[in-house]
Formats: C-alpha cells, structure tokens, sequence
C-alpha cells in the first residue's frame, strides 16, 4: 500500500541501541494528507521518533506534532488547530492466530501494536495516522451555539432529560 506520506525504515537498518529519525512531510504530502482526512489545510507535519529493535520487534517512541485547518462542523468556518501528541508504538511481525487460541488481554502500558509490512515499518503513516486520530472529529467555532440556537436546534440541558423535567416543571407552575 502507498500512502501520502511514506518515510518506511527498512528492518535490516534497524539495531538493538536508540537510533533518531525526524520525518517532516512536504507541500505536496501535506495537501494529499489534507484531503485524505478532510481538513481545510494542513501547514506542517512533523515528527520525531527513537527506534529501536527488542524481542521480534521494533519499538517506535516519539513526538507528533501538526498545524492544520478544520472545518466546523455546524458554521463550516475555518478552525485553526494544533496537534502535539506523544507516540509509543510496537511493530510486530504478522500475527497468526491458531484454532481455539484466546485472546491475550493486555495492560494499561503495553504499546499499541502494528503488523509489519514489506520488511520496513513506515513512520510516515505512523505519523500521519497518529495526527488524524489526536483531531477533534466534530470542532466547532466559538459562534457555534448561537447559530445552532438561532436555527432552533435545541442544548443538551434543553433537550436531554434535565431539559425535559425543565419544561414540566414550568407547564406545572404555570397551572398553578
């Protein structure tokens, strides 16, 4: 699979001691990477990564950090937003899963685990993926609620279940 934003580290550079790769995607991969994750814009992506093999594995650390343009998604008003999100990740070999084998229930410090592909593991997508998922998925501008108010679209105080025993309560008071 290509993606936009391909920086694959083969698995035969990799070694047992910390070795940094600083990725930074360009003009080109930032607009296609705009697209992909429907984003007005994104002005920088980059990242910082210490990578490492352990046990049948490489183990990726590091830092994500992006600048990007949001929708909101009541006004459609451009949002500014920025992304700086901490990474651990484990890339294993493919994973075979053998009849009657159980899930292994993992802790709260394990590293999220990606299947290695094609002899390398792309810090890339990593990167890339990992920006996506730190995005707020419904921004919204400051002005938001007064034009969801002014469209008659109702808070949640006002239309959950607070909001129904609200409006109860005035009917009864106003009957009394």
């Amino acid at each position: 699979m290509t993606t936009e934003f391909s920086r694959v580290e083969r698995l035969d550079t990799i070694g047992g001691e910390d070795r940094q790769v600083t990725i930074e995607a360009d003009e080109a991969e930032r607009l296609a990477l705009a697209r992909r994750f429907g984003l007005v814009a994104l002005d920088r992506l980059t990242a910082t990564f210490a990578i490492r093999r352990d046990a049948g594995a490489v183990i990726a650390r590091g830092h994500v950090s992006a600048a990007v343009v949001q929708s909101c998604t009541v006004t459609g008003n451009p949002l500014p937003a920025r992304v700086e999100e901490d990474v651990a990740l484990r890339f294993v070999e493919a994973i075979t899963a053998t009849d009657g084998e159980e899930e292994v229930e993992l802790s709260g410090e394990a590293l999220d685990t990606i299947e290695i592909e094609g002899g390398g593991i792309d810090l890339g997508e990593t990167a890339a993926e990992t920006m996506a998922l730190a995005l707020d998925p419904f921004p919204r501008s400051p002005d938001a609620a007064a034009v969801l108010k002014q469209a008659g679209v109702l808070s949640e105080e006002e239309a959950g279940a607070f909001g129904a025993l609200a409006e109860l309560k005035a009917k009864l008071e106003g009957k009394a």
